[in-house]
């Protein structure tokens, strides 16, 4: 039997992160300037990108040196291990084998870090003092405070006000980290007023909390801007996930029939995946599915165009999957995938056939959640448990077909901070919600009036 927990020495870590954009069969539509319509170019995002960010965001080089000191400081908590799930294997008695990368390790406890780390570095580099944000359900906040504090650099996180309440203990992580954390909307920017004159009950989106970070940025000399998914350097960043774990698999010579990843927008997916699409394209078979809840089914439901990433239009118009900015998900628990776009990069593979999407309801997905909890004993969080909900589905798949199939998922964080959702699942309080196609019909109707990027 294959061992349990595979391992990397730090030094077999990567040291050049994976860009997949002069891999693609079709390349990607340039982003578009929200003011002209025309595709933009590094000026347009040197308000608040520092350059070297910027260069990454377009770069046709297929692999981009990780710098030693991101690799110094990543080295805290990586490489993560890739761990047999045999217990779960068990459980469900399935021919598969079931294995996890798990990026819970990092001081933040999720994948956010690898990522954070790089771009607290370049902006520090290019003489920025402040970084604004936002975050869902707190990971990459948190992450991104931890990353400001090792760079010495100010922290500013507007947090989407259904998660600041759920989540008290990513606000409290976030402050300890010597970030200031306030609840989106807010009254520290217009679009955070305009929101709550609007509706003052508003619980936010990552979309609204969005428009607050980059209005933030935009006004301050001194600050740039942070996101913490869907752009291409978010993805490119998070490949060291995909890349240990395919060294590590290697070890005990087994390469993945099936990926797993959930998406919300893109980053952990896309991190997990992303290296073995490159295997796909070069003929390997191998499935990669994104995970994502039904009542945010941008991949399942939405449609691919132009839109812009938040929801007061200040962001460059990206071509992704879309349920439309003005879109407001249902409070569900898994708060870092309540977003209304994706990934240009996810999206393409999705139209490139090179990945598949899936979406499932929020009962479901904690039912999968407490197995996985009770038959490995980590406790997942909310997102990553979307994951485990297709691994499981997999693994049942194959002991249907009595096939043996190898299956990976990402294990994209602990849920420590989300014990009020697990409450609530085990008393039969947890809600399904399903988008219905009317309600996706009504939100993209808002949007006809901008461009469609080729397919």
């Amino acid at each position: 039997m294959a061992p349990r927990k595979i391992y990397l020495d730090e030094k077999e870590m990567p040291t050049a992160y994976y860009n997949i954009l002069p891999d693609l069969p079709t390349p990607l539509a340039p982003p578009l300037h929200p003011g002209t319509g025309k595709p933009i170019g590094p000026d347009d995002l040197s308000a608040i990108f520092p350059m070297e960010l910027i260069k990454q965001e377009m770069s046709g080089e297929r692999f981009i040196e990780i710098p030693e000191e991101v690799q110094d400081v990543y080295k805290m908590f990586r490489p993560t291990p890739v761990i047999r799930a045999v217990n779960l294997e068990k459980q469900l008695d399935t021919p598969a084998e079931i294995y996890f990368k798990y990026e819970g390790m990092s001081p933040a406890g999720s994948h956010k870090p690898n990522t954070a780390i790089p771009q607290a570095y370049y902006n520090k580099k290019a003489g920025i003092k402040r970084l604004a944000t936002e975050t869902g359900a707190g990971q990459w906040g948190s992450s991104l405070s931890l990353a400001c504090q090792i760079f010495g650099l100010e922290c500013k996180v507007y947090m989407v006000r259904v998660s600041y309440d759920q989540k008290p203990y990513r606000r409290s992580m976030i402050r300890t980290w010597g970030a200031d954390v306030v609840a989106s909307p807010s009254q520290d920017t217009k679009a955070g007023r305009d929101a709550l004159a609007a509706n003052p009950n508003h619980p936010g989106s990552l979309g609204l909390a969005i428009s607050e970070a980059v209005e933030d940025a935009a006004q301050r000399e001194d600050t740039n801007y942070s996101l913490g998914s869907v752009l291409n350097h978010v993805l490119l960043h998070q490949t060291v996930i995909g890349l240990e774990a395919m060294k590590q698999l290697e070890k005990i010579d087994r390469f993945p029939d099936i990926v797993i990843g959930c998406a919300g927008g893109g980053s952990n997916f896309g991190g997990i995946a992303i290296p073995f699409v490159r295997e796909r394209i070069k003929g390997k078979k191998v499935r990669s599915i994104a995970i994502e809840p039904a009542s945010c089914p941008t991949l399942t439901k939405g449609e691919f165009r132009y839109d812009f990433g938040d929801v007061a239009m200040m962001t460059p118009l990206l071509p992704m999957h879309t349920l439309g900015h003005t879109f407001i998900p249902e409070s569900i628990h898994a708060g870092g995938l309540r977003y209304h776009g994706m990934s240009p990069i996810v999206s393409r593979m999705l139209l490139s056939d090179l990945i598949e999407a899936r979406a499932y309801m929020q009962n479901e997905v904690f039912e999968a959640a407490v197995m996985f909890a009770r038959s490995e004993g980590i406790i997942p969080a909310p997102e990553s448990s979307h994951a485990i909900r297709g691994a499981i589905d997999e693994a049942l798949q194959a002991k249907k077909e009595g096939t043996k199939k190898i299956i990976l998922f990402n294990l994209s964080g602990h849920g420590h901070f989300d014990m009020t959702a697990y409450d609530s699942y085990l008393a039969g309080k947890l809600e399904n919600h399903e988008l219905h196609i009317d309600e996706v019909k009504a939100a993209l109707n808002q949007i006809r009036s901008l461009p469609v990027p080729a397919r």
